[in-house]
C-alpha cells in the first residue's frame, strides 16, 4: 500500500475508489486516445475503473474510505476483464470491459458501506477515455488490448480544474492482501 497524496485543508473533498490500470494498458488506451477526433481526452493519468464516486465528502471521512478499501480489497483477488465495445452517454464515451464477479462484489460492496446503497443492482466494467457537451457519435475501432488484469485498488481525489478535472491517488492497495 502506498500513500501517494496528501490533503491539507478541511474542505470538503470529491472522493472515489477505483481499479488502476497497469502502465502498459494506460499506455495502449492513450495512443488509441490520440486517433478520436471529438471531445475532451482523459489524460493516460486519470484513466481507472471507478468502484465507487463518493462526490463531496468531509475530509475526516478519508479513513474510513480507505479502511473501506482496504478490507474489501484484502478478499479479492486481481480481476481479468476483456474489452466488449465503445459506448457514449450524454457526457462520456468509455470503454465497456467484461464482468468480473468479484470485481462487482467489490463495487456494489463499497457503494452500500460508503453510501449507504449500491447506484445500480449491476456494477459496469468501463474506463472513460473522453468528455463531451454535445455528443459526438463517435464509432472508434477498439483498441488491441488483450486481457486486463489490475492487482491495484485506489482511493482517489478529484480536483476540477478549468482544464477538466485532475484524479490524485491518495492511497492505494493491493488486491487479494499481498
Amino acid at each position: 500500500m502506498t500513500a501517494a497524496g496528501r490533503v491539507e485543508s478541511d474542505a470538503k473533498l470529491r472522493l472515489f475508489c477505483g481499479l488502476r490500470l497497469p502502465d502498459a494498458v494506460a499506455d495502449d488506451i492513450a495512443a488509441w486516445q490520440a486517433g478520436l477526433d471529438r471531445g475532451r481526452i482523459v489524460p493516460r493519468d486519470n484513466l481507472h475503473f471507478t468502484l465507487a464516486f463518493l462526490g463531496r465528502q468531509p475530509r475526516e471521512r478519508l479513513a474510513e474510505v480507505v479502511g473501506a478499501l482496504r478490507a474489501h480489497a484484502a478478499a479479492l483477488e486481481p480481476p481479468v476483464f476483456v474489452l466488449e465495445r465503445y459506448r457514449e452517454t450524454r457526457s462520456v464515451g468509455m470503454l465497456v470491459f467484461s464482468r468480473d464477479a468479484g470485481a462487482e462484489r467489490l463495487a456494489l460492496s463499497l457503494q452500500r458501506e460508503l453510501l449507504g446503497s449500491a447506484e445500480r443492482d449491476r456494477w459496469l466494467p468501463h474506463v472513460t477515455v473522453v468528455r463531451f457537451r454535445e455528443r459526438p457519435h463517435l464509432r472508434p475501432e477498439l483498441p488491441r488490448l488483450g486481457p486486463v488484469m489490475t492487482s491495484e485498488a485506489a482511493a482517489y481525489l478529484s480536483v476540477l480544474r478549468p482544464a477538466g478535472a485532475e484524479y490524485v491517488v491518495l492511497e492505494s492497495v493491493r488486491l487479494g492482501g499481498t
